[in-house]
């Protein structure tokens, strides 16, 4: 069976470079849209949300339902272990990159800080989000498809 995205524009040859954290965390701030991870009964839970990074921290926003924030509050001041993966791959080029983010997630619990957040990270469900967690990096990697020379 032939692969449908591969085509004279889409030859399969790719480079795979490796990110460094700087670039990787500077790449994960211009895009809005990623993926958390995270364990809920034992089990790899991955959620879709938006972020933004701040002082090299990734804040996003969740509700008080939600298994994320349980997960955090349960772990305390200590923080529950958590992947944070986004990327941009263009599906016709197969060119862009992902970076993925291992750390701590904490819940936000100084009300100014959670205002400021609340203020720029505007949920993109009719669910009410009032909980916001930071996630601190210990991990940032990252890779860049690029066309093979």
């Amino acid at each position: 069976m032939r692969d449908p995205w591969v085509g004279p524009e889409t030859d399969p040859r790719r480079r795979l470079v490796e990110l460094g954290p700087e670039e990787a965390l500077r790449l994960l701030s211009g895009t809005p849209l990623g993926r958390i991870v995270f364990t809920r009964h034992a089990l790899p839970a991955i959620r879709p949300v938006h972020h933004i990074v701040d002082g090299g921290d990734i804040v996003i926003r969740t509700h008080e339902d939600a298994a994320l924030t349980t997960r955090a509050e349960e772990a305390g001041a200590h923080g529950v272990v958590v992947a944070y993966e986004a990327d941009d791959i263009d599906l016709r080029t197969r060119l862009g990159w992902s970076v993925v983010v291992t750390g701590y997630c904490r819940l936000v619990t100084d009300p100014q800080a959670a205002a400021r957040y609340k203020a720029v990270l505007h949920p993109w469900t009719d669910q009410h989000m009032e909980q916001v967690v930071r996630i601190r990096p210990d991990l940032i990697t990252g890779i860049r498809l690029t066309r093979a020379d």
